[in-house]
């Protein structure tokens, strides 16, 4: 018996450097330095809407040339395919080493990509003070 659609998945993403899996949204996901690379959607949720899948970050030309080559292996994920990531059908006749490709492609956007610095909240307390205007005694004449 061949092995599952995660289980190959799950090989091809732990095999790069620093990846780990965390689950997440009751689905595993893929991550590199806490950065979700991949996430498989399994057929039986919403994620997967009937069909075994993992979502790959990639950028928004990527996409739209995969979507329009390929529209029965490619779609666009839900949430997350407005921001470029790309949904690869797992069902069916899977071409592996176009899988680990998109996966690679994902990997790398998210290790070259920096975080974002976190944005200091502002609070009442936080603002700056209005600067205190002294008053000066008249001069006497």
């Amino acid at each position: 018996m061949p092995p599952s659609a995660l289980a190959r998945l799950r090989k091809l993403c732990l095999a790069f450097p620093e990846a780990h899996e965390v689950e997440a949204w009751g689905a595993p996901t893929f991550r590199f330095n806490n950065r979700i690379f991949a996430m498989y959607a399994h057929a039986d949720n919403h994620h997967g809407a009937g069909h075994e899948a993992v979502w790959v970050k990639l950028d928004r030309v990527s996409q739209g040339f995969l979507l329009r080559d390929n529209p029965k292996r490619y779609f666009s994920p839900p949430y997350v395919g407005t921001s470029g990531w790309i949904g690869v059908r797992l069902d069916g006749r899977v071409n592996w080493k176009h899988v680990a490709e998109r996966l690679r492609d994902g990997y790398d956007m998210t290790v070259t990509k920096p975080k974002r610095p976190a944005t200091p909240r502002k609070s009442a307390r936080a603002r700056p003070a209005k600067p205190r205007t002294v008053s000066r005694p008249r001069a006497s004449r």
